[in-house]
């Protein structure tokens, strides 16, 4: 019988926590053991993740558990696809090394797959906390710390509507990792129509937004998890800020145009970016990285004017030789 679900995990050099998440994971399995496979994807770690691998493998041996070392640091983006990539089961959850997860997740997700044959995506709620303060992050849209304000759990209307009124809820909730479970060829289809999408750290909201667009899509009522926020990788890049908004967002929002969403929400979600623009990063940006600014926001303001207008996406947001990309 083929199995259901991968669990994948992609990590570096944190070896302490994958150990802590591969713990809760041996606890969570319980009972599904025929249902699940483990795979995690080392982006060349220095430290004694190794270690803790060879230890939950040996711990481990009623399921399949897997992993690969990468010769050399792939980058954030390229290992989390590998951890998508390597899903040969129905479906691919791709989990943080650090995010708490309730242990009746996994019981949740295998009895939806199975009540429901169609899932394309499945969207756990979240509650948020400030890794440094402590404190619990309560989205301005909703009520209480849940990030998505979904009422109905049976994935019964259409998906892209259900993904669009989260993606305008909160951009940032629908690219946490760990509260995703895409099917993995509808995945894999969408990685192969946009292949570049890997240099954009938005990428997630794209892979989402594609199989929310061909099948069942599910958003839980309940918190399943925590995202532990002020820690990623992305706020230690100094001009992540400025990319995300400027550049990454609407490639994402023109790329999901091109495979199905309308016009509609193209437009809306362009005046929407340029509406919650940060004055502070805009400046900052400006006066720390002028030419670096200028090249990623003349590419910006030329496709909000576009949708204000009514244009169509333009299939190229062209830049200048040079630009970074994700290292």
């Amino acid at each position: 019988m083929k199995k259901l679900l991968t669990i994948a995990i992609p990590t570096y050099n944190r070896a302490k926590l994958l150990d802590i998440q591969l713990t809760w994971l041996a606890q969570a399995v319980t009972g599904f053991e025929d249902e699940i496979e483990i795979f995690v994807s080392d982006n060349c770690s220095t430290d004694n993740t190794q270690d803790v691998i060879k230890k939950w493998k040996a711990h481990l041996k009623n399921i399949t558990f897997t992993s690969c070392k990468h010769a050399e640091n792939i980058g954030v983006m390229k290992n989390i696809m590998n951890c998508l990539n390597s899903a040969t089961t129905k479906y691919v959850w791709a989990i943080g090394d650090d995010d708490p997860i309730q242990v009746r997740t996994i019981s949740y997700a295998i009895n939806k797959f199975k009540q429901y044959d169609d899932v394309s995506l499945l969207f756990f709620n979240f509650s948020g906390r400030n890794q440094i303060t402590g404190e619990a992050i309560h989205p301005p849209t909703i009520v209480g710390n849940r990030w998505f304000d979904i009422e109905s759990e049976d994935g019964s209307g259409d998906g892209k509507a259900i993904f669009e009124h989260c993606i305008t809820k909160s951009v940032g909730a629908v690219i946490f990792l760990t509260a995703i479970v895409y099917r993995t060829d509808l995945v894999s289809r969408a990685a192969q129509t946009w292949p570049d999408g890997v240099n954009n750290w938005m990428y997630l909201a794209y892979l989402a937004g594609y199989c929310a667009a061909n099948g069942r899509t599910i958003v839980t009522k309940e918190n399943y998890m925590e995202c532990v926020v002020a820690v990623s990788y992305w706020q230690q890049e100094p001009q992540s800020s400025l990319l995300m908004q400027y550049k990454h967002l609407p490639e994402v929002v023109r790329k999901l145009a091109e495979t199905g969403y309308s016009k509609q929400f193209y437009q809306s979600m362009m005046v929407r970016t340029f509406k919650d623009a940060n004055m502070r990063v805009f400046l900052g940006a400006l006066r720390r990285w002028p030419a670096f600014a200028v090249r990623t926001l003349i590419p910006f303001f030329t496709s909000v004017g576009r949708a204000v207008v009514g244009a169509a996406p333009s299939r190229e947001l062209r830049m200048p030789e040079g630009h970074p990309s994700l290292k």
